[in-house]
């Protein structure tokens, strides 16, 4: 079917200046709702605009069963009639774009939803209960109105199923507005409606989607309850956090009947720690919670990587939901599955390797970060660029300055990119067990981030990100310096850096540093190994490679010369 035409409504005065196909995959828009809702008068008038057939769901149901659907109730029961209707719903999800209505319950069906889910853009059609009440008064051909009062019954079945409607893709209100008004505002909310993209993260035993774009957190219960076990949750989140954007998550989940309790932290490095972990897993545990409680770690890097841990270790291991607010978190420590809390002798020496059910990278969450923090976290787009080449690193000394001053759609992008990097690597390497390369190369620049963080006690003065930053330019000036790499490579990145406000160097600092002690630190990484220390260095950009060929008296010198005392 080719495009259908802009059409202009001339009653409701609305221009409809998109395609049905740019909708879903197949065109297809499908309205659930309870009965009395407008799911065929709305729908109707819908289809005429966009110039698409509509489709009446009970109605192909009869003309298969050559019968009506109080009769299919009467000889065969509730059971048969919903088999039915889902056998008819889903080779209507395989035909050309179209407007199809569907029975009250047929969205109640988990394997019918997974359909729409995949073939279709759905809109829940929410209606107040004495609107409902008052347009099925009198109505024939309602099995389930039949078996007493309307009202009652039509509040029950409210109780029952809006929790599912709520996973719907679009939801409009429809009270006692006109048909045109109502139908209206289908078209505007169709009109603004795009699927967030996903970054799909497939591995050896689990599959997971990372989906980016803006306002996830409002409809976080629609995303997260198709792929958790039970709706039950945890959600861990810090104090900033909280303030800013709890009220909507968990306002969210309740919409699609997720219960959910929420434990607050301390925001900063210092609540990755096992006495964090230790007060706050007990917590949780007297609380109550089942195998299929699903943990929600909603924050930066800090709290993903504390809520992982204590979903991979409770119960021996629960389901896990990353909701990642901060430009590092959504780039970097969200995606790949490393979890784990600090130790006294360094970072991240405490973890396991624990994969979440679906990760939520709610761009507009990015609008309340410091400018400080997107420099932290543009720093891993960076180091994503390095390793995987001239297309990203390009990508970066173009849109670089729009994602450090929150441009939306360069961030969105930036994150999609960085997240579609990590994923390819994480897919090759989950465990970081490749003996070259791997996922051992996302540690470029990380051996020095992590002791410039252990110099300054993990206590904010430096962020993670920044670190970085500067391990990046430690990390490629010392590959010039052992001849691996050229010099116009560590111009290149610096440039980039320096141009954009970011930390390029132990210059940055307003205090010197010592280089005994930041290569004591360095010997008590977690990547040491028979006393050698695997480094990551750059040939050029897009060519990476671990090594542990380089002596710590070396990376002694190197430091001295970068400007660090003895």
């Amino acid at each position: 079917m080719t495009d259908a035409p802009p059409n202009l409504d001339p009653q409701a005065g609305l221009a409809i200046p998109f395609a049905v196909r740019d909708l879903s995959a197949s065109g297809i828009i499908v309205l659930v709702g309870l009965m009395g809702a407008g799911k065929t008068t709305i729908g109707r008038r819908v289809a005429q605009r966009l110039g698409v057939p509509f489709i009446d769901a009970d109605h192909e149901i009869e003309r298969a069963a050559s019968c009506t659907i109080p009769e299919i109730f009467t000889r065969h029961g509730e059971a048969a009639f919903r088999d039915g209707e889902r056998r008819v719903i889903s080779r209507l999800l395989q035909g050309p774009p179209c407007v199809l209505a569907t029975g009250g319950g047929a969205y109640m069906d988990a394997r019918t939803r997974q359909m729409i889910r995949r073939n279709a853009v759905s809109i829940w059609l929410r209606c107040a209960l004495p609107v409902l009440v008052r347009r099925v008064a009198g109505r024939t051909g309602r099995p389930l109105l039949a078996q007493g009062d309307p009202t009652a019954i039509l509040e029950e079945l409210q109780i029952k199923r809006h929790p599912f409607y709520a996973e719907a893709d679009i939801i409009v209100d429809c009270g006692d507005d006109s048909v045109e008004t109502s139908s209206k505002r289908v078209l505007e909310a169709l009109s603004t409606h795009r699927h967030p993209p996903r970054v799909p993260v497939h591995l050896a035993s689990h599959r997971y989607d990372v989906m980016i774009g803006p306002d996830l957190i409002a409809r976080a219960g629609a995303h997260i309850a198709p792929v958790i076990p039970q709706k039950r949750a945890i959600v861990i989140t810090d104090e900033r956090v909280a303030a800013l954007h709890l009220p909507r998550l968990m306002q969210g989940l309740a919409e699609t009947g997720i219960t959910a309790r929420a434990f607050v932290i301390r925001g900063g490095e210092e609540s990755k720690s096992l006495a964090v972990y230790a007060e706050l897993i007990n917590d949780i545990l007297a609380h109550g919670i089942e195998r299929h409680t699903t943990i929600i770690g909603f924050g930066g890097g800090v709290v993903g990587d504390l809520a992982g841990f204590i979903a991979a270790t409770a119960l021996r291991g629960v389901p896990f939901v990353q909701i990642p607010t901060t430009l590092l978190s959504q780039v970097d420590s969200s995606v790949g599955g490393k979890t784990g809390v600090n130790a006294t002798s360094g970072k991240n020496l405490i973890g396991a390797f624990y994969q979440p059910q679906i990760v939520l990278a709610d761009t507009s969450a990015l609008s309340t970060l410091p400018h400080r923090e997107r420099v932290a976290g543009y720093a891993e787009i960076v180091k994503a660029g390095l390793i995987d080449g001239p297309d990203l690193f390009g990508w970066c000394e173009t849109h670089g300055a729009a994602v450090l001053a929150g441009d939306p759609a360069a961030q969105a992008e930036g994150v999609r990119r960085a997240c579609a990097f990590k994923a390819r690597v994480v897919q090759a390497d989950e465990r970081e067990q490749a003996a070259q390369g791997g996922r051992a190369l996302l540690n470029l620049g990380h051996s020095f981030a992590h002791a410039l963080e252990a110099w300054f006690g993990y206590d904010g003065r430096l962020l993670h990100g920044e670190a970085v930053s500067i391990g990046l330019h430690l990390a490629t000036s010392l590959s010039v310096r052992l001849g691996f790499c050229e010099e116009h490579t560590l111009t290149r990145l610096d440039a980039h850096l320096r141009q954009n406000g970011m930390p390029a160097g132990l210059d940055w600092f307003g205090e010197p540093l010592s280089a005994g002690t930041l290569v004591s630190n360095m010997a008590r990484d977690k990547k040491m190994r028979d006393g050698q220390l695997a480094l990551v260095l750059i040939r050029r950009i897009g060519d990476c490679f671990t090594t542990r060929d380089v002596p710590m008296t070396t990376v002694f010198e190197f430091l001295q010369d970068e400007g660090c005392t003895v």
